[in-house]
């Protein structure tokens, strides 16, 4: 029978990576495809691994042909496809395992033309995390749109992450052109073509991004790279000139262009050598001159000023304004400078501000009022013993710097009534890497935590800064990595919780839940997790719901009430939980589930957690089951494979000096070691520092001393003091296995970070994307 779907996967030198690709394809919810693999001459050992999966799975099959460039190998794929509908895949990537399903579901129901979705992107190092690319073209739901109704689809530039129909895209023609960046012309002429499209929010593609920086869009320094994204942008240019229905669309096609293909051209100055000086002036005026005036004169102030200098061609100057830009400079702002002659006047400390001869016009250096904004982060937030909050952060003016002089005040606002706190301001490394009296400390005692009770809507902090004659203000914001992003709630009565945490629009609230639906506390057996918990008087026979979002699937269980009818138990067999173990992200193999209980009249409440301060873990058939908490502190089941928990961390003096430990429960992890790994620039490469393991009482502690993490001869940057030296990651390898990172969890995050100082260094331990980095500057 002829296969709904063809699925197309070009490729070349892909060995380390497209194993785990055709195995993400293989496990798709979606069964009914076929799979055509196109060997693009690759000379390593990728053709073997291909054949191996056609050997064993008769829905792939191989194509051979000479190396032609992915373009022309997805031309070849999509000529021997036969399915009602086709995708691309590209082989370094994964796809979700309801990827396929979802956009052929959509397209069924529509008739749409093609679907795309949501995408992540993800490393090694980096972990999982939005693709910012797609965050805005799927950021909801658009059923049956278009992308002149729906702008934002028109920076909607790669082909993988869709679904399109065999019959829409034969009947336009579309081929790849055989250069790199083929996808934008195709995706936005599509765009262009379709009756309408369906867009998802939901990730359905996860895209590489290789520590090497060897893939196509990863290559941006390379003149023949940066030849084929110039081709591209004027193929896509030209499909949205002359035709008045396109004008908006013309509009945010350039100006996307101005942001991101054009800066990435003035930036290849700081990389190119001398003799591709001129070629490379002549490729970014080429796509200059084809943007229109609006998009350049909208583009941020430093962009301007390359692009004045690009213009001028000042190959100097745009040598300098990209190595400042690409070392960093441009974090925080830089410092404001005041200009000769006219002091009360202020200017942007960029290259060439004190040039004698300027090619760039000095009012593009001017630092107007608007830009001297406050900038807040929340950085710790704990609990104190009195029962009290304690948030520490920094604030200050944007390019200035905080004087002694300087006055900072800071209120809670509740329901619209502000009480002013006691402020403890204390030097601390500001935006610009340098100490000031930036930092600062509120604690909010139980008095005032108080008057959440007189109002159901988050309170939020008000920031007043003066510097000088300057006076800013705003809502305090800027959650750093660690207890501001993973908040620990806690009670200020018996019936009231408050969970502190992010709002919609960035601003650090407290929250305050009345009698909230609550687990109090969890064990579990040889074959079940036991949850304990009371729910609010108003859920009548309540029942609990554990849903899988990715999946679109839940279950139902009864609850047995004690008690007032008001104590619950539930218990939750672990074995359906391990059998259903095909997971929904496919890169860190995890599949998350999450708890609410309903009543009979349909009313839902989510599930918080109250109780103890640590997971709970099961470890059966090589695979982990956690019950823990959410960034917003509900309950969450998690099931993975084996990585190794981290649940406690501490610096401590140790017989060579400071010692970083790191623990947490042993389960599976017999004979495994510990290492701290940092990956190299430019590299898949890595290096790695033994930790030295200790196991009692089914824990298992990681230590290695502090010095021994602080690179040999390690210069700051002269341009961004902020740059890390050294990100080191926390792993754990097995001797007939694969090293994996050790999973920070989320009740050691509510605790971090972590600083120390040693050799003249700051080291300091933060939670990224779930795992353990060690930062040192």
């Amino acid at each position: 029978m002829t296969p709904r779907l063809s699925v197309v996967v070009p490729f070349y030198n892909v060995g380390e990576y497209i194993g785990d690709c055709l195995d993400s394809i293989a496990r798709q919810t979606w069964t009914d495809y076929e799979a055509i693999l196109v060997d693009d001459g690759s000379p390593d050992h990728s053709a073997t691994i291909a054949k191996e999966f056609c050997a064993r799975d008769s829905r792939f099959r191989i194509i051979e042909q000479e190396n032609q460039g992915l373009g022309p190998a997805r031309n070849t794929g999509v000529r021997h496809a036969q399915g009602e509908y086709i995708t691309f895949v590209d082989s370094d990537d994964l796809i979700t395992r309801h990827g396929f399903e979802n956009l052929i579901r959509t397209l069924d129901e529509t008739g749409s033309s093609f679907a795309g979705g949501n995408a992540r992107r993800f490393n090694n190092s980096s972990g999982v995390r939005p693709s910012w690319i797609h965050r805005t073209p799927f950021a909801q739901n658009r059923i049956a749109t278009h992308v002149t109704e729906t702008l934002d689809l028109a920076l909607d530039r790669m082909v993988w992450n869709k679904v399109y129909r065999r019959s829409f895209w034969d009947e336009y023609g579309y081929e790849f052109p055989a250069i790199r960046y083929e996808d934008y012309p195709v995706t936005l002429k599509a765009h262009l073509d379709a009756v309408t499209v369906d867009a998802l929010a939901v990730p359905v593609y996860y895209w590489r991004e290789r520590e090497s920086g060897e893939s196509i869009t990863q290559q941006k320094f390379q003149l023949g790279n940066l030849e084929d994204r110039v081709r591209s942008a004027e193929m896509v240019m030209d499909l949205v000139e002359e035709q008045q229905s396109l004008r908006e669309v013309r509009r945010r096609v350039h100006a996307h262009f101005a942001q991101i293909d054009l800066l990435t051209l003035v930036m290849a100055f700081g990389a190119a050598p001398p003799e591709e000086d001129e070629n490379l002036l002549k490729l970014a005026r080429r796509l200059m001159d084809r943007l229109d005036d609006s998009a350049l004169v909208g583009a941020h102030g430093y962009d301007r000023i390359q692009h004045s200098a690009l213009e001028a061609g000042d190959v100097d100057l745009l040598r300098r304004l990209a190595r400042f830009r690409s070392d960093g400079g441009l974090r925080g702002g830089a410092r404001a400078l005041a200009r000769r002659g006219r002091p009360w006047l202020l200017e942007h400390n960029y290259p060439g501000v004190r040039d004698q001869r300027s090619s760039v016009p000095k009012e593009l250096y001017r630092l107007p009022k608007k830009e001297l904004s406050l900038a807040t982060t929340v950085q710790h937030v704990a609990w104190l013993e009195d029962g009290s909050l304690s948030v520490r952060g920094t604030a200050e003016i944007r390019h200035l710097e905080t004087k002694a002089s300087s006055r900072l005040r800071i209120a809670l606002v509740v329901a619209g009534v502000e009480s002013e706190l006691a402020v403890r301001r204390f030097e601390a490394i500001d935006t610009h890497g340098d100490p000031a009296l930036a930092g600062f400390e509120i604690r909010i005692d139980e008095a005032l935590l108080a008057k959440l009770k007189t109002t159901a809507a988050p309170a939020h902090f008000v920031v007043r800064l003066w510097s000088g004659r300057l006076r800013r203000h705003g809502k305090l914001g800027g959650q750093r990595p660690g207890s501001p992003t993973w908040p620990p709630g806690a009670w200020i009565d018996a019936t009231s919780w408050v969970q502190p945490g992010q709002g919609a629009d960035g601003a650090f609230l407290l929250r305050r839940m009345v009698d909230p639906c609550r687990l109090t506390a969890a064990e579990h057996s040889a074959d079940a997790l036991v949850l304990r918990g009371r729910v609010p008087a108003e859920l009548e026979e309540p029942k609990l719901r554990i849903s899988r979002p990715m999946a679109d699937r839940e279950t139902v269980l009864p609850v047995a009430l004690s008690g007032d009818s008001r104590d619950f138990a539930v218990r939750i067999p672990i074995r359906p939980i391990i059998e259903d173990a095909n997971p929904d992200d496919p890169f860190t193999q995890r599949t998350s589930r999450a708890f609410r209980l309903i009543d009979v009249n349909g009313e839902e409440r989510l599930l918080l957690w109250t109780a103890g301060p640590r997971a709970i873990h099961h470890f059966d058939q090589d695979r982990l089951v956690t019950l823990t908490r959410s960034v917003g502190g509900y309950v969450n089941l998690h099931e993975t494979p084996l990585r190794l928990p981290a649940e406690d961390a501490e610096i401590v003096a140790g017989s060579h000096g400071k010692e970083l430990r790191i623990s947490g429960p042993a389960l599976g992890g017999d004979g495994c070691e510990f290492h701290w790994r940092r990956y190299l620039d430019d590299s898949d490469d890595h290096l790695d520092v033994q930790c030295r393991r200790t196991q009692q009482d089914g824990r298992w502690t990681a230590a290695v001393t502090l010095s021994e993490l602080i690179p040999e001869n390690a210069v700051a940057s002269a341009t961004d003091p902020l740059a890390s030296l050294a990100d080191w990651i926390l792993f754990a390898a097995w001797p007939d296995g694969p090293a994996r990172a050790v999973q920070c969890e989320p009740f050691l995050s509510s605790r971090l970070p972590i600083d120390a100082e040693q050799d003249g260094h700051t080291a300091a331990l933060r939670p990224h994307s779930g795992t353990l980095h060690l930062e040192v500057r």
